[in-house]
């Protein structure tokens, strides 16, 4: 883990700054592929209190974010009707880090390269702080949930699914 507590300054972090929204720093060990529940196992966080920021986009390729418990995965078909969409899917890994401006894996949901609407998983909510990216790779910051209704304008779905139980989508 990383001796130096403080990490430099991201377009996220300028932006909560900027809007006086206090977060913390948690710098971990990045591992390619580990996701949130590798960020969550090296800081001895509750996964499902750490989210995951994820770029998707509707039949037209319009592109929004979602950001989900790190324990849960997201039903497309649910969003998908919960948003208005005909469809949603996962956007590639180039047009994702296009729109957000992040790298994969390091992907906040404050201060995308584009704005695009933001849709919380509703019992995230619920938590006095959750965990989601900072902007780099190997980088949460711990935030109230508010950050992501008032800041960002977050909207709240319910489209999450057990990892374990996850049933085919048709």
């Amino acid at each position: 883990m990383a001796k130096d507590k403080h990490v430099s300054e991201t377009p996220a972090t300028q932006l909560l700054k900027k809007n006086r929204v206090a977060f913390t720093e948690h710098p971990y060990d990045y591992v390619d592929h580990g996701g949130a529940m590798e960020a969550a196992r090296q800081l001895g966080l509750d996964l499902h209190q750490v989210a995951k920021t994820l770029i998707m986009e509707d039949e037209n390729a319009r592109p929004l974010v979602v950001v989900m418990h790190g324990d849960r995965e997201v039903s497309t078909k649910n969003l998908a009707r919960q948003t208005g969409a005909k469809k949603v899917s996962p956007c590639s890994v180039e047009t994702a880090q296009k729109h957000s401006g992040y790298l994969v894996g390091g992907t906040s949901p404050f201060a995308t390269r584009k704005k695009m609407p933001v849709w919380v998983e509703a019992e995230l909510l619920d938590f006095s702080t959750i965990y989601v990216n900072g902007g780099r790779r190997g980088y949460l910051i711990g935030v109230p949930p508010s950050a992501l209704t008032q800041l960002l304008g977050g909207q709240p779905v319910s489209v999450g699914l057990d990892v374990k139980s996850r049933a085919p989508e048709s």
